[in-house]
């Protein structure tokens, strides 16, 4: 299976405390999201982590831990050099956003995306801010916080993209319709 994440920040008292995370402490923090990732996630299992991984410096501890091959599109805070990440263990490592399947913009910040391009953008950095609602036709915010503190089944994304992508498109239908009617 393949799984999607971002912002987990593992070892970040800072984040913690700044996005008001459930926990009571940094330590806490950390056992419950490899927890929780460790449930969901095989050995086998691809996880795409779309940035800000770890407190700089501890990317072996936590990858050691986690189930499943974890590929890294860096965010704004993923300071080391690809190879740094990939010596860690990381299964590869992106600078830059990832077109995915042809239809899927990875990126760890949201990307300018409208109804007349033939994409989605799934990203992190966002957190929990109430200026992003979790998805629509064509994006899904993928910040653990939005999560439930674990990674998300990339086919669990592409069932709520493609509902509300229905669900536009049956509202233009109508709209459509209620104005061939008034004409």
């Amino acid at each position: 299976m393949i799984f999607i994440t971002s912002d987990t920040h593992f070892g970040d008292e800072s984040i913690r405390r700044y996005e008001n995370r459930p926990f009571s402490s940094v330590q806490e923090m950390d056992e419950e999201l490899i927890r929780r990732w460790n449930e969901k996630v095989s050995e086998e299992d691809v996880v795409w982590h779309l940035g800000d991984f770890c407190a700089l410096g501890k990317e072996e501890e936590y990858l050691k831990r986690l189930h499943g091959k974890v590929i890294l599109v860096r965010g704004n805070h993923d300071e080391l050099s690809n190879e740094q990440y990939r010596r860690a263990g990381f299964y590869e490592v992106y600078d830059l956003p990832v077109l995915y399947e042809g239809f899927w913009i990875l990126s760890h910040e949201p990307l300018y995306v409208n109804e007349n391009m033939p994409y989605a953008n799934l990203f992190g950095h966002v957190h929990g801010s109430k200026q992003y609602v979790n998805f629509s036709s064509q994006h899904y915010v993928v910040c653990v916080e939005r999560s439930g503190y674990a990674p998300i089944a990339f086919e669990d994304v592409k069932k709520a993209i493609v509902a509300q992508t229905k669900e536009c498109y049956n509202e233009a239908i109508k709209d459509n319709a209620k104005r061939m009617e008034m004409e």
